[in-house]
C-alpha cells in the first residue's frame, strides 16, 4: 500500500524524502500568560461547577490563529476518556458546532462526540432525551462548543431563538458547566438571548499579542525563543532578535498558528532544498507559501526591504472583519448585527 512518503518520493525532483516531512510544531505547548490564565479561569468554573453541582457558563473568545482550539484541547486532554467496569466515563466533552446549526444536527453531533452508535438516529427530542442520559451516564462534567459562532447561520431568526432556548434548556436539566468558544462574533449570539447572556456572564477574550504593548512584544519574544528551541535547524539570527521578532509579528499579527505556520514552512522548505540553517529568504518564501500566496515582495515581512506595517487592508490575510461570521448571516441581518458592525467600523 502507498504511503504519502511513496508519493513524493516518485514526484517530486530527485526521488528523495528529506528528514524534516512532517515536522510540526502543534505538540509542544507554550504556557504564556494568556493560556495560564484561560487555563485558570476554566478549571475555576468546572470545580465550581462540579463542587456545587450547578450549570456555570463561560465563553471564549478571539480571532482566528491564536491558539484557542489548542487551549481547549489541552485542558480536555487533562480529563482523558476511562473506561470503568464497562462504562466510559468522560469529564471534558468538546463538541464542534455544525454548520447551519438546529436543535437536531446539535443534538446529534454531541451524541456522535459521545459515541452513541445510534446517533443519526430519532427526531430532536429523542436525541434530547438520549443526551440527558448519556451526559449522566458518563459522568460528564464540562460540555465544550467549539465554532459556536456558527449559531448564526441557523437558517431563520425562529430556528436561531429555538436552539438558543434549547441549549438553555440542557444546562437547566444537566447541571454540566458549559463552555462557548470561538470568533468574537460569538458574544453577539449570547447577547441575543438575555437568559444566555445572565448564564454567560464570565467570558475569556483570547487575543494575539500586541506590537505597541512593551511587555506583550517581550512575551512574545520569549514564545518566539520556546519556538527556536523545538526547530530541528539551528537559526542565522535568534528569532527572539528585536528586528527579526518585529518581522515575525507583522507576518502573523500576533497569532501563534501563524508563527507556526511560517516555522514549519521554512524547515519543510529548507529540507527540500538541502539548506542546513534557517534564514530571512526561507521565511520570507514560508510566509508566501503558507500564510499569502499572492504576496508581493515590498509587503512580505521577510523581505529584506518589506514596508514593516500591519496586514490589515482589504484582501490582506489580517483584514479587519473581512472574515466576520455574519456576513451572510441571515439572522445577524435580521437582528441588525451587521449594520451595527459597519457604524462602528466608520466611527
Amino acid at each position: 500500500m502507498n504511503t504519502p512518503l511513496d508519493v513524493l518520493r516518485q514526484y517530486r525532483a530527485g526521488g528523495q524524502a528529506h528528514a524534516f516531512e512532517g515536522f510540526s510544531l502543534r505538540k509542544h505547548l507554550f504556557p504564556h500568560r494568556r493560556f495560564v490564565s484561560a487555563i485558570s479561569r476554566m478549571a475555576e468554573q468546572h470545580h465550581y461547577s462540579r463542587t456545587n453541582g450547578v450549570s456555570t457558563g463561560l465563553v471564549v473568545v478571539g480571532p482566528s490563529g491564536v491558539g484557542k482550539s489548542t487551549l481547549l484541547e489541552h485542558y480536555q486532554d487533562r480529563f482523558p476518556r476511562l473506561s470503568e467496569a464497562g462504562r466510559t466515563r468522560i469529564p471534558v466533552l468538546s463538541v464542534g458546532t455544525p454548520a447551519g446549526p438546529t436543535v437536531k444536527n446539535l443534538a446529534q453531533a454531541i451524541l456522535v462526540a459521545l459515541g452513541d452508535p445510534a446517533a443519526h438516529r430519532g427526531s430532536a427530542e429523542e436525541k434530547t432525551q438520549r443526551i440527558h442520559l448519556f451526559l449522566g451516564g458518563c459522568q460528564v462534567e464540562v460540555l465544550v462548543l467549539d465554532d459556536f459562532q456558527h449559531f448564526f447561520y441557523a437558517q431563520t431568526l425562529k430556528d436561531f431563538r429555538h436552539i438558543s432556548d434549547w441549549l438553555k434548556g440542557l444546562m437547566d436539566a444537566t447541571r454540566v458547566a458549559l463552555v462557548l468558544a470561538g470568533l468574537p462574533e460569538c458574544e453577539n449570539v449570547v447577547r441575543a438571548n438575555p437568559q444566555l447572556w445572565r448564564r454567560f456572564s464570565s467570558r475569556i477574550t483570547y487575543s494575539a499579542f500586541e506590537l505597541n504593548d512593551a511587555e506583550d512584544f517581550a512575551e512574545f519574544r520569549s514564545v518566539l525563543r520556546g519556538f527556536q528551541e523545538r526547530l530541528p535547524l539551528p537559526v542565522v539570527t535568534p528569532l527572539y532578535e528585536a528586528n527579526l521578532a518585529r518581522r515575525f509579528w507583522f507576518g502573523s499579527d500576533g497569532r501563534l498558528d501563524f508563527v507556526r505556520k511560517v516555522l514549519e514552512g521554512a524547515v519543510s522548505v529548507a529540507g527540500a532544498t538541502g539548506f542546513d540553517t534557517l534564514d530571512l529568504p526561507l521565511y520570507a518564501r514560508a510566509f508566501r507559501e503558507t500564510v499569502w500566496a499572492d504576496v508581493t515582495e515590498r509587503l512580505n515581512p521577510f523581505s529584506p526591504n518589506a514596508v514593516q506595517r500591519s496586514l490589515v487592508k482589504a484582501r490582506e490575510p489580517f483584514e479587519e472583519g473581512g472574515n466576520s461570521t455574519l456576513i451572510g448571516s441571515p439572522v445577524a441581518k435580521r437582528l441588525g448585527l451587521i449594520h451595527e458592525m459597519r457604524r462602528i467600523a466608520h466611527v
